[in-house]
């Protein structure tokens, strides 16, 4: 894969309270992966201790039923999160808590942007419209 071929690349912070993941997530997680949609470059999990500390924890049974929950991304590190990354995003939720850090690839947008590139064009800018902001345009647009 070259650099051309590379997609945008954004990270998730998800709260998990009682440090479970819980209902559909994972699931959905596995199908936008297993589609090609997205690829998964980093998955962390980082627990709240009762007394503040937090421990990075390998991907498990998160949701205590016995079974490894997201074996397809055991071992998934790109090196793009550290310990510092892991410690400043589980200061977002309370102790007893833990997180989930996701750092993934657009793969759908790699070849679109290749195939810009190879016609002249180029990538000068992306971003992300928070999600809050486009619900509130679309319900605005509904009621008129």
């Amino acid at each position: 894969m070259t650099q051309l071929d590379v997609g945008p690349i954004d990270y998730l912070a998800v709260a998990l309270p009682a440090a479970k993941m819980q209902g559909d997530g994972l699931k959905e997680l596995i199908d936008l992966s297993e589609r090609g949609i997205i690829r998964v470059l980093d998955l962390v999990v980082g627990v709240v201790a009762e007394d503040g500390t937090v421990t990075a924890v390998e991907v498990a049974d998160l949701d205590g039923d016995g079974e490894l929950d997201l074996a397809i991304f055991e071992g998934v590190r790109s090196g793009l999160l550290d310990d510092e990354d892991v410690a400043e995003t589980a200061s977002l939720v309370e102790p007893g808590q833990a997180v989930a850090l996701l750092v993934y690839e657009n793969t759908w947008a790699g070849p679109f942007v290749s195939a810009m590139r190879a016609a002249g064009a180029e990538v000068v800018a992306g971003g992300r419209i928070p999600a809050e902001q486009v619900a509130e345009a679309l319900d605005l647009l509904e009621s008129i």
